[in-house]
């Protein structure tokens, strides 16, 4: 294996060129890969200087699980940091996000091949290091979604981009309710291009440098050919927990709406839907539905200068008199990850109180647009 050219943080990230790939593990298992900031600084400065090397055709990205290579991509950020970062008003919870979306947005437009390996739990973060790769591949042990709703935060990273790409209402359906997928739905949802059992990642990843990426066509097809078949049975099957009558009522105007719509429907799948919905913030749901509506019409520069904003308001929700300490997004970390009660206490309780007033400042930047942390984000590809 070769050396890289740079020195990284920690060991949280391991990276090295081998042939003509340059291979990223992220190397965090006790945490399930989670983010930190010097992860972040670590894969974005690995990929910047392999995007400058000519010796470097392609790029792969995996997760180190508890028992060896594979079993976990990334569970997302590290949201204890959030937590702390925020009561203490640490700067560098705003330098993890701008950080965190250039990465997302550079990884979107690389222009060489990249692979990611999506074994194991892919959410949040790891979603936002996924999803812009040219080359998605999903296993039968992929636990894929974007339950941030569940911590009074919203499908960021990019997640409004993806998300809205979905066919129909899936990706209001997914972001809302935070949904986990398995590999095969993740196909089905457009979230993975490639299909393949996990058995077969080692195999494929050690094969990488061996293979001849000066015809980078030849070479992806020769990794996804056996895997062909799979990944069409999976994109045609529809998952037995969606269907015509979810699309419509995901499809509608606004939280209360669907919420009074599944109420409606005595079947399973809607009363799954609704108590889900139940116990997220109401108030993140609403942003979030309009995060995805707002981001189908947006490029990826863009939407992630809007989530940028958005996340801002997160933290600071100036407009509704709270400071971070009484934020929906601290609340929800706390309840999940430090007192771990499960019982946050979302202002306001219920889905039916949200206003249109609490609602839209979230969509307004704390920046003038000469002074936007992303505003040097211009998309290479649409």
């Amino acid at each position: 294996m070769g050396k890289a050219h740079f020195e990284l943080h920690d060991g949280d990230v391991l990276a090295q060129v081998s042939g003509h790939v340059g291979l990223i593990t992220l190397n965090r298992a006790k945490a399930l890969n989670a983010l930190s900031l010097p992860m972040v600084r670590d894969i974005t400065q690995a990929l910047l200087a392999w995007l400058a090397d000519g010796g470097v055709k392609a790029v792969a990205m995996r997760g180190m699980g508890r028992e060896g290579a594979f079993g976990a991509f990334c569970a997302g950020g590290d949201i204890r940091f959030f937590h702390q970062a925020a009561l203490a008003g640490d700067p560098q919870l705003e330098d993890f996000f701008s950080e965190e979306y250039a990465l997302n947005h550079l990884i979107h437009n690389y222009t060489k091949p990249c692979m990611v390996f999506m074994d194991g739990v892919v959410m949040g973060g790891g979603m936002g290091l996924a999803q812009g790769a040219s080359l998605r591949i999903a296993t039968d042990k992929t636990k894929m979604a974007m339950p941030e709703t569940m911590i009074g935060l919203f499908p960021d990273v990019g997640g409004g981009y993806f998300l809205s790409r979905c066919q129909g209402a899936l990706g209001e359906y997914l972001g809302l309710t935070g949904h986990m997928l398995n590999g095969a739905e993740a196909v089905y949802a457009g979230l993975a291009d490639v299909l393949c059992p996990s058995a077969d990642l080692t195999a494929l990843w050690d094969a990488l440098p061996q293979m001849d990426w000066q015809n980078e066509t030849h070479a992806l097809h020769q990794l996804t050919q056996p895997y062909t078949a799979a990944t069409a049975a999976a994109k045609a099957h529809t998952p037995a927990w969606w269907n015509d009558s979810l699309n419509s009522v995901f499809a509608s105007a606004d939280v209360p709406t669907i919420a009074t719509a599944l109420a409606q429907h005595s079947d399973e799948l809607s009363a799954a839907a609704l108590q889900a919905l139940r116990k997220r913030s109401p108030l993140m749901l609403a942003v979030t539905l309009a995060q995805i509506r707002r981001a189908r019409h947006m490029g990826l520069a863009d939407e992630l200068r809007m989530e940028r904003d958005m996340v801002r308001h997160s933290f600071h929700p100036a407009h509704l008199q709270r400071g971070p300490a009484h934020s929906d997004t601290v609340e929800g970390i706390r309840a999940l990850a430090v007192d771990k009660d499960h019982a946050p206490k979302w202002q306001p309780e219920r889905i039916e109180d949200i206003t249109a007033d609490m609602v839209q400042p979230f969509f307004q930047s704390a920046w003038p647009v000469h002074a936007h942390p992303l505003r040097h984000l211009t998309d290479l590809v649409a």
